[in-house]
């Protein structure tokens, strides 16, 4: 079996980052990814829930922000819960196993249009993550 997904977008917001009642990190952001075709020839996206773990979500949570760009990999993972009102629930979020930065973030100093070095190779990869 095969589940493995790779996204490439923008993050809608800062990422959120809380511990687990044992102390392990989670972060939890939005990632907008661009739709490659859309009807009306108007840019399209689609909001994708990601979840990082340990230490590469306080890795996340310092250094990226709203707008930034970034690559997840990871796989996605379905789960149910009961609401406020006790209705059964379904979210799908992609759990992510290696983010990498693809852009620089924005220096307080920088000029508009200055290069922000896209493709950077500032990131982490699965070797990173202490499982």
């Amino acid at each position: 079996m095969l589940n493995k997904v790779i996204l490439i977008g923008r993050l809608t917001k800062e990422p959120d980052l809380r511990y687990t009642t044992s102390g392990i990190a989670v972060a939890k952001f939005t990632l907008a990814v661009d739709r490659r075709f859309s009807k009306d020839r108007e840019k399209e996206a689609d909001f994708i829930d990601i979840v990082v773990w340990q230490k590469q979500a306080e890795t996340c949570a310092n250094y990226l922000g709203k707008g930034r760009l970034v690559a997840v990999e990871g796989r996605l993972q379905i789960r149910s819960y009961d609401d406020s009102q006790g209705i059964r629930r379904k979210a799908a979020e992609v759990v992510a196993e290696n983010v990498r930065f693809l852009d620089r973030a924005k220096e307080s100093g920088a000029v508009a249009g200055e290069n922000q070095g896209y493709g950077s190779e500032i990131g982490f990869n699965e070797d990173d993550i202490p499982f």
